[in-house]
């Protein structure tokens, strides 16, 4: 049997995670510009989909194809339930494997699950499978750490981050280029403000 340290994180968190973070006004800002770029009839790789709130189902409400990626059972399942229309697979993130072509792929709060070894052959992984636009969108939080220990939602786990320009630097060298970067404060759960970073890129 499993233990709790054995357990995804958002297996234990589950539906906690959207009633805690509440402050989602600059993801759906992002994604509505992302709405905007993208051709008729898109495909869009939600990586890290969790729950499909709230970009999956932004995106398909705009008629765009979404193909989320995610590795806790109990989000995908939520996601069925929430963004229904998508097509979610329980896998790792980082063998992405033959999803086919996206003119977009997005990772909201995902990449900072992994360590940061892993995240630059993801991100060029992910490059390789973007047509048309080739665009990228990724949130991470504020930081300079490699996959450390925390508590969130009562949930153990570990995390990573970048400060900005080294995010940048890591994005620029898997092969895209940065069309923006922005900081936000936002409540990420009850009581703890951080620093949110949104970046939009297009591989090159």
């Amino acid at each position: 049997m499993a233990t709790e340290q054995q357990v995804p994180a958002f297996d234990l968190i589950g539906k906690r995670y959207d009633e805690s973070f509440v402050e989602r006004d600059v993801q759906l800002a992002e994604g509505a510009w992302l709405i905007e770029q993208l051709p008729e009839q898109a495909r869009v790789l939600d990586l890290g989909c969790g729950s499909g709130l709230p970009t999956a189902r932004q995106l398909l409400d705009a008629g765009v194809e979404v193909v989320g990626v995610d590795e806790s059972p109990v989000m995908l399942e939520l996601a069925e339930q929430q963004a229904s229309g998508g097509t979610y697979l329980h896998q790792d993130l980082r063998e992405l494997g033959d999803l086919g072509e996206f003119d977009a792929v997005v990772a909201f709060f995902a990449l900072l699950m992994i360590p940061r070894g892993d995240i630059p052959p993801l991100l060029a992984a992910a490059r390789a499978h973007l047509r048309g636009p080739k665009l990228l969108l990724v949130s991470m939080v504020h930081g300079d750490f490699d996959f450390f220990p925390i508590n969130f939602l009562g949930a153990p786990t570990s995390v990573s981050a970048y400060p900005p320009d080294k995010l940048r630097d890591v994005v620029t060298a898997a092969g895209y280029e940065v069309l923006e970067l922005k900081e936000f404060e936002a409540q990420a759960e009850p009581e703890r403000i951080e620093v949110q970073l949104y970046l939009r890129a297009r591989a090159v």
